[in-house]
């Protein structure tokens, strides 16, 4: 038996990694499971899982006993999850979390499936440092996992000589729309988004609905199906790390079987998850079902290849790949190329703006820290 927390139901930001985790146990039992027992998931969730949510691993750990732990879908939850298997010493397999400060903890036991912050930063400033132009703007969700992203940016940027100008955190579309008709006066050459796929989504919205045409830059949320559906059109052309492009598979591979049993492309949130699953399976199969020689199989099955990519641990067990860039065209996540010098734009506009402050949020002005 495999715990996985996170949503079973029909929670619309997060019940695909759920669907792919289902698929993936059906290949395996079709494959003759473990020594001929089927595998088993072993859900736990809350709809408030930073109130309840340790308390629903320690159910899967000490009331079902399962042999390692698939979860969580982002940074706050696999934190949670974290706290309990340090102490209960089974394999905790993160196939959401980009949190780098999870693996910091140093529990030998804690896996990160998907590429951090860390990597993903640098290559994100790196291409908006290459455009030139003026200072950009910071538009971030009031959320621990936007918070971990701007950290990790403003660090990559000091050494690349990237300036931001404008940055204001908001907890509504409200609060973000007041921002974003600030912005559009104050002509940034660029706007960096950071939060989950909803609150990015506003965001991005916001900024379109205000009037801005400049460039959108943002975390790898951007590339969450969820994202795509509620921001459409708006989201055009943006620019973030690419944890995972579904057209990178063959006819035959996960994202074809996803779309076939469910309608739609998976995004990288299905295809970690399924890839979480996969991985746990190898690693039960190659020592037993036993919880401590599980994790040290996840150690030596690397380096993986999976549906998601290259897996290979850093020592902190954190995915040590670094990530490309993505963008969205068609509707859909693709590699992002860069245009042709007929089509590239000249430098965008940059000014002053007036002191940002958005009723009620934080906002700093030129210059100012996160």
């Amino acid at each position: 038996m495999l715990g996985y927390f996170g949503p079973s139901g029909e929670d619309a930001d997060l019940r695909d990694g759920w669907r792919a985790a289902q698929l993936a146990i059906e290949e395996l039992n079709r494959q003759g499971g473990c020594r001929g027992k089927p595998f088993r998931l072993v859900p736990g969730w809350s709809d408030q899982p930073w109130k309840d949510g340790a308390s629903q691993v320690t159910r899967m750990v000490y009331g079902h006993d399962v042999w390692a732990v698939i979860g969580g879908p982002d940074g706050t939850t696999t934190h949670l999850a974290e706290q309990v298997v340090a102490k209960a010493r089974l394999a905790l397999v993160s196939p959401g979390s980009t949190d780098r400060s999870a693996n910091l903890a140093n529990v030998p036991w804690m896996f990160s499936l998907l590429p951090g912050d860390h990597l993903q930063a640098p290559v994100l400033v790196q291409h908006i440092a290459a455009r030139g132009g003026g200072p950009l703007a910071v538009l971030s969700a009031d959320d621990h996992d936007a918070r971990q992203f701007v950290q990790q940016f403003r660090r990559s940027a000091t050494p690349a000589r990237l300036s931001i100008g404008w940055q204001y955190v908001c907890a509504s579309a409200e609060t973000a729309s007041t921002a974003a008709g600030r912005l559009v006066q104050a002509k940034p050459s660029g706007v960096l988004v950071a939060g989950g796929p909803t609150a990015s989504a506003a965001m991005v919205t916001a900024l379109r609905q205000a009037g801005y045409s400049g460039p959108i830059f943002g975390s790898a949320a951007l590339g969450r199906r969820s994202f795509l559906k509620q921001a459409a059109e708006q989201a055009h052309e943006c620019v973030f790390p690419l944890l995972y492009s579904a057209g990178s598979e063959g006819p035959d591979g996960f994202a074809a079987r996803f779309q076939k049993r469910y309608g739609y492309e998976p995004d990288y949130l299905a295809a970690a998850t399924y890839d979480a699953v996969h991985l746990l399976a190898a690693a039960v199969r190659r020592a037993g079902l036993n919880r401590a020689r599980i994790g040290d199989a996840l150690w030596e099955l690397s380096p993986w290849q999976g549906a998601c990519g290259l897996l290979r641990w850093d020592k902190l067990g954190s995915n040590s790949r670094a990530p490309g860039l993505g963008t969205i065209r068609g509707g859909r996540v693709v590699p992002w190329e860069p245009p042709s010098a007929s089509d590239r734009p000249g430098p965008p506009l940059s000014q002053e703006p007036p002191s940002p402050v958005v009723p009620g949020r934080k906002a700093v002005g030129p210059g100012g820290g996160s």
